[in-house]
């Protein structure tokens, strides 16, 4: 992709639309929109890397209600032409192809490279990735079972979501609360996940979520780490300009 000039790529991840309660987010959804509406006369594209909902599950003909600002917005950037690009989290896994059909927006359950500008990217939520998060790799099998997908299908929508919003809480593998600190560079899964992919192709950025911390750590002289951070305490999001990438808080 070629960035036309005065044009940027922006990243956000992990808003947790829903989380403790839909009211209780509902500023925080407000505040995204208005980030998207600040955003919208300079974007090439839009990259969400998960967990934009704390919730997310797809049955034959129900979603989820609520969050109607927020996908109110993102059809309209989409209609007028702005590439959105979504990459689950470990909180939406369930999403199918919903975005894809009403959105026009890509949905990818594994990171992706990308190339703008000839400046090489690879982008992804990052959950389940590296040396560590084994409990979660586990569970996730498990979620992701398409028998388990089924049998939860069959739960009725107000059940299910019920129990879903309180394992998505209450539970620290789904949640990703004690990994909200940071564990040193050497201790970082991500990081030393970003370095062995460099061992056989070189990326300028490694770009990822989940983690709920702004990061910028170089990898070497010419290869960055970058998290995103959330939209739950830090309003950070990444701003691509062409030539550099810049991690931003928005205000």
């Amino acid at each position: 992709m070629n960035i036309p000039e005065g044009k940027k790529i922006y990243f956000s991840s992990d808003n947790h639309l829903g989380a403790p309660t839909a009211e209780a987010s509902l500023p925080r959804e407000k505040k995204f929109v208005a980030w998207l509406n600040a955003i919208e006369h300079d974007a090439a594209a839009i990259f969400l890397l998960g967990d934009l909902f704390d919730f997310w599950f797809e049955y034959k003909t129900v979603v989820p209600k609520g969050f109607v600002r927020t996908l109110g917005k993102l059809a309209e950037l989409s209609d007028k032409g702005i590439p959105i690009y979504f990459f689950v989290g470990n909180h939406d896994l369930w999403m199918d192809d919903y975005f894809k059909k009403e959105l026009n927006i890509p949905v990818y359950h594994k990171p992706q490279e990308f190339t703008f500008n000839e400046t090489t990217f690879f982008i992804g939520h990052g959950d389940g990735l590296g040396p560590k998060d084994k409990g979660y790799k586990r569970m996730k099998k498990v979620f992701t079972n398409p028998f388990f997908k089924w049998c939860f299908r069959w739960l009725h929508p107000d059940i299910g979501m019920r129990i879903a919003q309180y394992l998505s809480v209450k539970n620290k593998l789904i949640s990703g609360d004690d990994d909200a600190k940071f564990l040193g560079e050497d201790n970082e899964w991500l990081v030393q996940y970003s370095k062995r992919k460099l061992e056989t192709k070189h990326y300028d950025y490694f770009i990822f979520g989940h983690r709920h911390l702004p990061l910028e750590i170089d990898l070497n002289e010419k290869s960055r780490y970058v998290n995103l951070g959330d939209w739950i305490q830090y309003y950070t999001y990444g701003e691509f300009d062409g030539k550099t990438l810049s991690l931003k808080k928005y205000e």
